[in-house]
């Protein structure tokens, strides 16, 4: 880890009345916390008035397409990552088939249904409108920006762990 140098910006309190000449010194994790919750609120408000999971979105677009069918195995073990435990993706494809919005074909194979693909291009259609309201005033290239920086972040803190 490099040790803080003369020029290294104090940490404030999280402060969400921060105006902007107060923003270097807030804490990334707070920000980006608070940024993380209310895309995922909104995201998943959205579709449970659709009666549909943000979970089961990520399944329906992995399905999509690909070179080939995942199993129920491989899914899970891809999703797992994003999800809030390690039971809820099978959990998920269970849902799905139930549904009749998947098939498992005889090599256990994960596969759409002309049901999942409908329902998969009409929650495309939405997050990308919910993606709009997220983005409202925020140029491709703040964006870019944006998440370049968080990156970066990332990298910083995985680089020090390793060292």
């Amino acid at each position: 880890m490099i040790p803080p140098t003369a020029t290294a910006t104090d940490q404030a309190p999280a402060d969400p009345a921060a105006t902007d000449d107060m923003l270097a010194t807030q804490p990334v994790g707070y920000w980006s916390g608070l940024a993380h919750s209310a895309v995922t609120r909104h995201l998943r408000d959205a579709m449970a008035r659709i009666d549909v999971t943000q979970p089961q979105y990520w399944v329906l677009n992995r399905l999509n397409g690909g070179s080939s069918a995942p199993s129920r195995e491989e899914l899970v073990i891809q999703l797992t990552p994003l999800a809030d435990g390690p039971d809820e993706m099978g959990r998920v494809v269970d849902q799905l088939a139930h549904r009749g919005w998947l098939r498992i074909d005889a090599g256990h194979r994960l596969h759409l249904t002309d049901a999942g693909e409908a329902a998969r291009v009409r929650l495309r259609e939405l997050v990308t409108e919910l993606r709009a309201v997220v983005h409202e005033g925020v140029s491709d290239a703040e964006y870019v920006a944006a998440l370049k920086v968080l990156r970066r972040m990332v990298a910083n803190i995985e680089d020090s762990a390793d060292s």
